[in-house]
């Protein structure tokens, strides 16, 4: 089965997903599709697996990209189950646009932190060397949650950066980080806490921080709305929340 959509377009990704095979085909009830962001990655690879160990026969395909990229490919018919968001606004909009089934639950909370390779090589401290031109600045993309947070984050703290790339998703940005492409970029916390030995996390002082919340919702055309009911209940189960916890996110 192809566990892993990664991104992909409109219309490939609803190609794959409903000719994926393996544990089940897509739309079948041995099969669950979940859409879900990309700072949840780590995260939800551990879910799949303990949601597959507790529930036989029943196979999770993931499709992680930035939310604001899953949000369009759900609204142009991409046959998904489970939607699992990075942004409450995201989540929103496909309410209002019918696509959504019951009420979006809040599963995970998040911060932002700087992020910087191992050894800190720019030897960056603060936020405010965000502005400094001489250093190599990353950021996600705006429209991208972790890109319109690290900007709230900036605004807050009163600095404008020199921002050197702006990238699709947070994973791509920590990409950058952990090659040494970049000298710095705002990441979650949780992004630093998976990264290991490759990337060294910096505090944001509290007065400047925010908060993201993660809602999850089952969609309302689900192929699968049984397994899209499974796979939420899990993820709010002690089981499913001591994951996310491992992995850096805040209780929801």
């Amino acid at each position: 089965m192809l566990k892993r959509l990664w991104a992909l377009g409109p219309v490939l990704a609803l190609a794959v997903a409903m000719t994926a095979c393996g544990d089940g085909e897509a739309g079948s009830d041995t099969s669950v599709l979940v859409f879900a962001a990309a700072s949840l990655t780590d995260a939800f690879t551990e879910v799949e697996s303990a949601f597959e160990a507790t529930n036989p026969g029943i196979g999770v395909q993931v499709n992680f990209a930035g939310s604001s990229s899953l949000r369009e490919q759900i609204l142009e018919g991409a046959p998904a189950d489970v939607f699992a968001s990075a942004n409450e606004a995201i989540m929103v909009e496909l309410v209002n646009a019918g696509e959504v089934s019951g009420e979006p639950l809040t599963f995970a909370r998040n911060r932002m932190q700087i992020a910087v390779p191992a050894g800190n090589p720019g030897g960056v401290s603060r936020i405010e060397d965000f502005a400094d031109g001489d250093l190599l600045i990353g950021l996600c993309a705006q429209g991208v949650p972790c890109g319109n947070l690290a900007r709230e984050v900036l605004s807050n703290a009163g600095v404008e950066p020199s921002i050197d790339t702006n990238e699709p998703d947070v994973r791509a940005l920590v990409t950058k980080i952990e090659e040494d492409e970049l000298d710095a970029g705002l990441v979650y916390v949780s992004d630093v806490a998976t990264a290991e030995d490759l990337v060294e996390g910096i505090d944001i002082p509290e007065q400047s921080n925010v908060v993201a919340e993660y809602p999850i919702a089952a969609l309302a055309h689900a192929p699968n709305p049984k397994g899209a009911s499974a796979f939420v209940d899990f993820l709010l189960s002690a089981e499913g929340q001591a994951i996310l916890s491992a992995a850096g996110f805040g209780a929801a």
